[in-house]
């Protein structure tokens, strides 16, 4: 159960920013093992002041056009998994809306269960041991 914010400088029409979600959730679907309906994404949107961005930083070098993907997700995945997510992510955001892979930063983070509660003040995320029921 990933919840995915991406982040990105203001000024994008809304159908660059549906491509987007639809490239992280296509590729969390394809390579890290989510359920097509375990969607749930933030999309933050900032001035380009309010980002400070190093455009060499393991980089050829990154535009305005620069994407912060933070998935935090429920359980591990192994190395392999995760460096498959890494790749698909990048190619599908290539094909839309078109990104280079330079600006395409992503960062992967686990927690446990019990740091997790969707409704109702239930502990636990749903089909992983130690929720509550």
């Amino acid at each position: 159960m990933p919840m995915t914010r991406i982040s990105l400088q203001k000024g994008k029409p809304p159908e660059y920013l549906r491509a987007i979600s639809d490239g992280v959730h296509r590729a969390l679907v394809e390579a890290f093992d989510v359920p097509p309906k375990d969607r749930f994404q933030l999309i933050h949107q900032h001035e380009a002041h309010e980002m400070s961005i190093d455009p060499h930083y393991e980089a050829e070098g990154r535009s305005a056009d620069y994407v912060f993907i933070n998935v935090i997700a429920g359980r591990p995945r192994s190395t392999a998994t995760k460096a498959a997510f890494y790749r698909r992510l990048v190619a599908l955001l290539g094909e839309a809306p078109g990104l280079r892979p330079d600006d395409v930063m992503i960062v992967i983070q686990h927690s446990q269960s019990e740091d997790w509660s969707f409704s109702a003040g239930r502990q636990g995320l749903p089909g992983f041991a130690g929720s509550q029921p």
